[in-house]
């Protein structure tokens, strides 16, 4: 990081300036323009960013002024009236009331406009994670059932080193209850009747439509549009590919496969269109914290925008080359031909406006704010894919999309336009190309949705409830009301049901069916499918068009729910009831009795754990996302959002005398044990105990004990100091040991 080269007045660290110098190429620009256009975006946009941070700060302050003359419970009335007078509450931009279809986005691709579908999210340093991802638009449902506990694995089912038949069965069993569900047959004639695809002896295509032999005769589709080609001859198809609500699905028939072999009808597999988008992530699930950390991320960014991103595998004792996946072509029933999308639609997730990096200093030699270089560097890796020279295309619209993290009401979305105006001004793109995700996760924008949305009107593509941001900077902003409920007890309160149903239902008001996405969280517990299966039905049927996935099983898997629950249908539905109202959002969830001994302390234990095993990987490897095991040894995802809830718990307890200082450290030291046995088989692992004076220990010590003076109660200054060190002594060490060598 001390190698720098200047500017156009800047100081810019030599691995980024030698990305740019990769990127501007494709871009179109040369040099000495494009760090002239960013010293001065720099320039003027710098003072506006630093403004709005300093207007968090100021009403943070006169919050927690309120609460130390109001401890505790708050009268609702009294409550509104201040947030309005101190400007945190904006009169028209709150309820579904004050939306009103002013939506006007233009050029989005289908995918996000028309499709309802799971939504991947991953971690954009990490190459095979992003290879696997762009991949995932298509997914087995044949091996995403039979190798999770989607179907149960006891007694005969079980799942061995080698196939197991009787699984198998069942996994083919349940997937052609899927086909009954998403394309039922019927008989013809006189008698006719249901038929099943369990039936089936087999499939051909008889003058463009499909038509199944079985042991009573021939079955139809009982919607033949539906059908929409195959692959093969129309006799003995190798491929039938259908939709049902939006999504596509293909049966693939190969009397030659292993389980193609033993099927009545020589069904090898089925595969379902899942991932249907995916987050590119440089915010919550990453570790960046220097210039080499994000150039990684913007050059993956650039490949996968080119078409160009391969990564190398090694699966079963065999290295391969994973590439993107080509379109999908089929033969139209007509005889022309159909082409589906091999890929999934990309989105990219910035930073949002608080942190600053080193990586460019400006002309006063301080830092520039992350949000803004991100914005620059991965608009200037979609270049290409805007001007339609990708070689496997993202947009087919012309059109880049960008999710924006942790804003704090509408003036921030408002400056987040201001600033990719200026970034489509610098690379010369055309106007409104450059379209915006907002992350209702914060406080100040969940009771200003409307708002928020009116500020994007002609950009917002996406918005999304983020329960855990949303609660760690609920347990912030309201800090000094009082001690919260438990965090578990958190997820039933009054104050969560009104946050997701109002971001559906401003959605929905604002006129963004048909325009954007309406989205619903993360499921963090990758290990339990069958669990998913059960519970995320109820994103859909709240009216989300998507919802967040960990993995491309997740993804294949969450798309049956797609199946099964028609989202326009429900959105129409919703948008006649009775809208949530803005004041239950501010409900704030404090405890309303006392705690035992043991809730107490079981609670802390639980935190505590949590911290330091998200932390420890942070720190000492990098590792922005993962399953980490809990107190239970559950393994859940965790990222900076959930170390923000637990880190700001347990400050609240803290300051409110429910634990005490001397019984936060005891649980750091005895969870620290604990933490270090759960990872004993990780190599890379640094033990915390017996010392407790690793960076890793200190780190999450930090969170909490420091927790009520971190901005909004963010992670991240204190994660990027500990983590920065961490780089700073091991390269220390590798220079000792190639000296010493």
């Amino acid at each position: 990081m001390t190698d720098r080269i200047p500017a156009a007045g800047l100081s810019v660290v030599a691995p980024l300036h030698r990305f740019v110098a990769e990127a501007l190429p494709q871009a179109g620009l040369d040099a000495d323009t494009f760090w002239a256009g960013v010293a001065d975006l720099l320039r003027d946009l710098t003072p506006r960013n630093a403004e709005l941070l300093q207007i968090r700060d100021t009403l943070q302050s006169q919050i927690d002024d309120f609460h130390r003359a109001h401890p505790g419970a708050v009268d609702p009335v009294e409550y509104t009236a201040f947030l309005e007078g101190i400007g945190y509450l904006k009169a028209d931009g709150g309820d579904a009331e004050s939306a009103a279809a002013f939506v006007i986005t233009e050029g989005v691709d289908v995918e996000i406009r028309a499709q309802s579908g799971p939504q991947l999210v991953v971690p954009l340093l990490n190459r095979r994670f992003a290879a696997n991802a762009v991949n995932a638009r298509w997914g087995s449902l044949y091996d995403a059932l039979y190798g999770t506990d989607a179907i149960d694995r006891s007694g005969e089912l079980a799942v061995g080193a080698a196939y197991n038949p009787v699984r198998g069965a069942a996994v083919v069993a349940a997937a052609r209850q899927v086909l009954d569900g998403a394309i039922p047959l019927e008989y013809g004639g006189v008698d006719g009747g249901s038929a099943s695809h369990a039936d089936a002896l087999g499939y051909s295509v008889v003058g463009g439509a499909v038509e199944v032999r079985t042991q009573r005769g021939t079955a139809t589709l009982v919607d033949p549009a539906a059908f929409l080609g195959y692959r093969g001859a129309p006799a003995t198809p190798e491929a039938l590919v259908f939709v049902h609500h939006g999504l596509h699905l293909e049966m693939v028939i190969d009397p030659g496969h292993p389980i193609g072999r033993t099927d009545s009808a020589s069904i090898s597999d089925v595969l379902l269109e899942s991932a249907v988008t995916t987050i590119m992530d440089l915010e919550d699930s990453v570790a960046a914290v220097d210039a080499d950390d994000k150039v990684v991320g913007y050059r993956n960014w650039l490949e996968l925008m080119s078409g160009t991103l391969s990564e190398e595998v090694v699966k079963g004792g065999r290295s391969f080359v994973r590439g993107m996946n080509p379109d999908r072509e089929y033969t139209a029933p007509d005889g022309g031909t159909v082409t589906l999308r091999g890929r999934s639609l990309l989105f990219v997730r910035n930073v949002g406006h608080l942190m600053r990096t080193d990586a460019i200093l400006d002309g006063n030699g301080e830092e520039v704010f992350e949000g803004m270089l991100d914005a620059v560097m991965t608009a200037l890796g979609s270049a290409s894919d805007i001007r339609g020279r990708s070689a496997l295309p993202n947009s087919l619209t012309g059109s880049m999309y960008i999710v924006k993290p942790k804003m704090h009401g509408p003036a921030e979305v408002a400056f987040a336009v201001e600033l990719f105006a200026r970034v489509e001004q610098l690379l010369g793109l055309p106007e409104r190309s450059i379209k915006l995700g907002i992350m209702d996760e914060e406080r100040r924008t969940s009771v200003n949705l409307a708002a928020c949305i009116r500020a994007a009107a002609d950009r917002v593509v996406f918005i999304n409830t983020g329960f855990l941001d949303r609660t760690g900077d609920e347990i912030h902003t309201s800090m000094l009301a009082g001690p919260f409920v438990r965090k578990a007890e958190l997820k039933t309160q009054p104050w969560i049901a009104a946050y997701e149903a109002s971001n559906v239902d401003i959605g929905i008001a604002a006129g963004l069916p048909g325009r954007a996405q309406i989205g619903k969280g993360m499921w963090a517990m990758p290990d339990l499918m069958a669990d998913m299966l059960e519970q995320k039905v109820q994103h859909p049927l709240q009216g989300a068009t998507t919802a967040w996935v960990p993995s491309p099983t997740a993804a294949t898997l969450h798309a049956l729910h797609y199946h099964r629950v028609d989202v326009p249908t429900v959105q129409r539905q919703l948008a006649s009831r009775t809208p949530a109202p803005r004041a239950e959002i501010l409900r704030i969830p404090l405890a309303t009795r006392p705690y035992s001994a043991a809730e107490r302390q079981a609670e802390l234990d639980n935190n505590v754990q949590g911290i330091l095993g998200y932390v420890v990987r942070w720190v000492d490897q990098g590792i922005g996302c993962s399953k980490v095991p809990d107190i239970h040894d559950v393994a859940l995802m965790e990222d900076r959002a959930t170390c923000r809830i637990s880190s700001q718990h347990v400050a609240n307890w803290l300051l409110h005398g429910v634990i005490t200082a001397e019984q936060v450290d005891e649980s750091l030291r005895r969870m620290a044990a604990i933490v270090d046995s759960q990872n004993a088989d990780d190599p890379l692992h640094r033990p915390m105990a017996p010392g407790f004076d690793g960076g890793a220990f200190l780190a999450s010590r930090a969170l909490i004990f420091e927790g009520i003076r971190q901005p909004s109660g963010y992670t991240e200054p204190i994660l990027h100091h500990y983590r920065r060190l961490a780089k700073a002594q091991a390269d220390a060490a590798g220079r000792r040991l190639a000296a010493a060598v």
